[in-house]
């Protein structure tokens, strides 16, 4: 059905089931008695598509007041307040037959009226007394003196009719729906008139329209009209679709005859010509949404009533186990989202959309992604990554009283508004402590290790080589720049970012830290180039391991990450584990070790392949892991 439901449409389709019988309504033109005084023209850039039709004519020596007990029941039962007869009117035959007008007071229209687009810098206050800005591609509708109404949208304030009005010009105008759509978006205009301008009303009622105008004003406010005033053509909207019988059958799954299909066609007002198994099938000019088969199909099956479809399985190409249809991607973001849910993390599902505020705090905030027509202020830009709405959940969940939070969200970030420009990111807060209160004194403030044991466990889970990562600290600003860090794959594939929130973002959200965050950039993540279901072989070997500890005197800005690369390099094939169990640094390090000096102690688990290490052969192991780290980190092994 025509988007703007109007009782001829109601009408005709009760009568289209069969639910008594549509009698059109008698339209009587009503003769001028005088030649119009005010005369309109159509400029050369509205008369081939803004507005390509506009009638008009005078009523003069109306008298405006109250309109009747009956209009004002049937305004007030659609939740709409009466103002004045001739106000009044024009809202009913809007809602009654889908056809906007509008009435000028004469008094205040100087000379002749011109359809023409704005110029910039011209505004107008219009009925809703709020001044408007225009710009060069917007309708308007001017006497001699200016602007008098945005056309398809909004009169205007000046001319808009009182209690003394005695003269009036009623309008009646076809405006194109995309250039009425677009203005009044344009101004955030949303009047009855935008509404069904916008989604199409019929250009063949106009002249009718305007003579049930011209009928009602004369019955409720007296007075003489004028001659009509027509300038343009009415456009022509004739087009023609075939439509196969079986087409019902096969879209839709109904049976219907190709008699019944006829009948309701011809019932709703389509013109139909049979030709075999064809109709070919002329569409009314009130209906601008059908454009094809597709929709004269769904006309048929909604008459029909689609309560008689029966669900029907689809048919299986063969039978068996149907193979998988998720992308290797897909599979992806569903094994990481598992993956953080088992770290403790619950999961967020935050908008796209966020404030430019928030984008600039994460490195957004770009133009390019600041959206043309946003739903409101909070909702500007497109986000660079699902951190800033995970932070502002954690303000608002703050703010009611839950203090520690771990949240986590899969998404889409945008680094542009072309096509490809946006990633699919892993990110994770956790704000607060790291567990509830507890008599047994477990309860810690959250640090860089907690995020980065959840990158580290996430990339596990996704098969990343985790052991091969590089990490390096050229961290974005919204990053703590002590504690925060990289993992890459090479030096210019970043995998993930994660550590401690900068103070500054922290107070932006208006909250306390500590906080961790981390962004995972799932793409960047290799995928395995075996294609075999096959897990590889386990090894296991029944020598016993070897665990030996040393501890190293090194600059007190060396990291143990360092260190810790340094021994792996020394002998890979028999070291099977380094952890990092002590470090000592600080006023009590520099007073032993000197200045600017910290101990740094490991653990290192070697494990033999064939037979069982000798002392030797420990020894030997052991100078080399000294030498090793001796030479990248400038250490000296601790007496």
């Amino acid at each position: 059905m025509a988007s703007s439901a109007t009782t001829a449409y109601v009408a005709r389709d009760l009568a289209a089931r069969g639910l008594g019988t549509l009698r059109p309504m008698p339209i009587e033109p009503v003769a001028g008695s005088f030649d119009s005084p005010v005369a309109v023209t159509l400029g050369d850039d509205v008369a081939d598509r803004a507005c390509p039709l506009f009638i008009g004519r005078v009523v003069r020596g109306v008298k405006n007041g109250p309109s009747p007990d009956w209009l004002q029941r049937r305004l007030k039962a659609i939740g709409l307040r009466p103002i004045s007869a001739l106000v009044d009117i024009t809202n009913y035959l809007t809602y009654d037959r889908a056809r906007p007008l509008h009435v000028f007071d004469m008094a205040k229209v100087t000379g002749d009226l011109h359809v023409r687009l704005s110029r910039p810098g011209e505004s107008i206050v219009a009925l809703d007394d709020k001044e408007y800005r225009l710009d060069d591609a917007m309708t308007v509708i001017c006497d001699d003196a200016g602007p008098e109404a945005i056309g398809g949208v909004m009169g205007g304030l000046h001319s808009g009719c009182t209690d003394e009005t005695t003269d009036v010009f009623i309008e009646a105008a076809y405006f194109d729906p995309v250039r009425t759509a677009a203005t009044g978006r344009k101004l955030r205009i949303n009047s009855d008139a935008r509404y069904r301008f916008e989604r199409g009303i019929d250009p063949a009622f106009t002249r009718d329209g305007m003579e049930m105008a011209t009928r009602m004003v004369l019955d409720l406010c007296g007075g003489e009209a004028s001659s009509l005033v027509i300038a343009g053509e009415v456009p022509d909207t004739a087009r023609d679709y075939d439509l196969r019988t079986d087409r019902i059958e096969t879209l839709v799954g109904m049976t219907v005859t190709p008699d019944k299909q006829q009948r309701i066609l011809t019932d709703l007002g389509f013109g139909v010509t049979h030709d075999g198994g064809t109709f070919s099938v002329s569409v009314p000019s009130w209906r601008p949404d059908v454009q094809g088969e597709a929709d004269l199909v769904e006309e048929i099956a909604r008459v029909s009533s689609l309560s008689q479809l029966e669900s029907q399985p689809l048919p299986r190409p063969r039978a068996g186990v149907a193979k998988a249809t998720l992308t290797p991607m897909q599979k992806r973001v569903a094994n990481a989202r598992r993956a953080l849910a088992a770290q403790g993390l619950n999961e967020c599902v935050t908008y796209s959309f966020i404030g430019s505020d928030e984008a600039v705090q994460f490195g957004g905030g770009d133009a390019a992604l600041k959206l043309e027509n946003p739903i409101s202020s909070e909702m500007s830009d497109l986000r660079p990554s699902p951190l800033p709405g995970l932070m502002a959940a954690a303000s608002r969940n703050r703010a009611r009283g839950f203090a520690d939070l771990a949240l986590f969200e899969v998404g889409s970030g945008f680094l542009g508004a072309e096509p490809g420009e946006e990633r699919i990111v892993a990110a994770g807060l956790r704000l607060g402590s790291s567990a509830s209160r507890d008599w047994t004194g477990a309860r810690r403030a959250v640090d860089f290790f907690d995020a980065r044991g959840d990158v580290e466990a996430l990339l596990g889970a996704l098969g990343a080589p985790v052991d091969r990562m590089q990490t390096d600290r050229t961290v974005p600003e919204w990053l703590h720049p002590g504690r925060s860090a990289n993992f890459r794959l090479g030096p210019k594939n970043l995998i993930a970012t994660f550590g401690e929130v900068h103070p500054k973002v922290l107070a932006a959200f208006d909250l306390s830290g500590p906080a961790v965050v981390f962004a995972v950039f799932l793409e960047a993540i290799p995928f395995p180039k075996a294609k075999t279901r096959a897990r590889p072989a386990l090894e296991r070997t029944n020598l016993q391991a070897v665990e030996r500890d040393f501890a190293f005197v090194v600059d007190a800005r060396t990291e143990a990450e360092a260190i810790r690369k340094a021994v792996q390099s020394a002998e890979k094939a028999l070291i099977d584990g380094i952890t990092v169990f002590d470090v000592f640094d600080g006023a009590a390090a520099a007073a032993q070790f000197g200045e600017g000096r910290k101990s740094v102690a490991i653990s290192v688990r070697l494990q033999p392949k064939d037979k069982t290490f000798t002392d030797e052969q420990i020894e030997a192991i052991g100078s080399k892991i000294v030498a090793s780290v001796e030479k990248a980190t400038g250490a000296t092994l601790r007496a």
